[in-house]
């Protein structure tokens, strides 16, 4: 009796081991954007990381490099792409694919979320006649291919890639040691005042601001221009894309160290996160 509830046991904990092991594997959190010819792409679902391959919807990118048409079969629950001469088949769950009518390993897999295909970016990319590389520092996934404009309507105007390394250096600068929620809100803070009439309309305006005197201390000692943290850069683009956690706050200080008081003398206070309080 003893020996079967060992080994029914021994059972349940490598099954349970095996679904922490999986769902440990998916990157959901970390923002990833895709560039087509330097141009960032809209999608219709999130791109994540999976065993440290990049896996991103089919339609969006597929079409953004010149596929003629991508189709979906609900029988089969397969994706299947048409580019000139080419058709490829993406099968839910299946490791690999079909590329006409031959079979392509897909080492990861083909996954089936929120009822969108995903495939590894590479696979993607090499099939339809592109080149992809890799930006770790900022997340990126840069695909370049000869002689596609890319459509109008598939191209993501929300942020640019100068957007990205400024807020992520003033997020750096300002709150290195502050959780992801702090730095989130200091990213909202700078898109905040871009959106008021009472400050400059853009990322680096805003930061470099010194209409009534210099907004920003990190402007002054030179630390704006430290190479920001992989967090930071997260946060940035978490607030870029559209995440707030300090509501329509347009100042932010440390209460533990700062040598003016105005802002708490004048303003009415929202928010703390951290070490940092949060005013409208």
């Amino acid at each position: 009796m003893k020996t079967k509830l060992f080994v029914l046991l021994t059972i349940l904990i490598a099954i349970v081991s095996f679904s922490i092991t999986e769902a440990g594997s998916y990157n959901y959190d970390t923002p990833i954007d895709i560039l087509v010819n330097d141009n960032y792409i809209k999608m219709d679902a999130e791109p994540f990381l999976y065993n440290n391959t990049t896996y991103v919807p089919v339609r969006f990118v597929s079409e953004a490099l010149g596929a003629n048409e991508v189709s979906w079969d609900g029988n089969s629950s397969t994706a299947i792409i048409k580019h000139g001469n080419t058709t490829i088949g993406l099968t839910a769950g299946k490791y690999y694919s079909y590329v006409n009518g031959s079979t392509v390993n897909i080492a990861n897999g083909i996954k089936l979320i929120n009822s969108r295909i995903f495939v590894p970016i590479r696979f993607l990319a090499d099939e339809l006649g592109a080149t992809v590389n890799w930006d770790s520092t900022y997340f990126n996934v840069q695909i370049y291919k000869d002689n596609i404009t890319v459509p109008s309507d598939l191209i993501d105007n929300a942020y640019t890639y100068d957007d990205v390394y400024w807020l992520s250096r003033i997020i750096q600068a300002e709150s290195e040691s502050e959780p992801m929620e702090g730095k989130i809100g200091v990213g909202n803070v700078i898109l905040n005042r871009v959106n008021s009439n009472e400050y400059p309309n853009t990322i680096y305006g805003v930061i470099f601001d010194s209409e009534f005197g210099v907004q920003f201390e990190p402007i002054i000692n030179g630390t704006i221009y430290n190479t920001p943290s992989s967090e930071s850069i997260i946060a940035a683009k978490r607030a870029l894309a559209g995440e707030n956690t300090v509501g329509s706050s347009l100042y932010f200080l440390n209460p533990r160290i700062a040598e003016n008081s105005w802002i708490p003398n004048n303003r009415t206070k929202s928010i703390s996160i951290g070490n940092h309080d949060f005013y409208l």
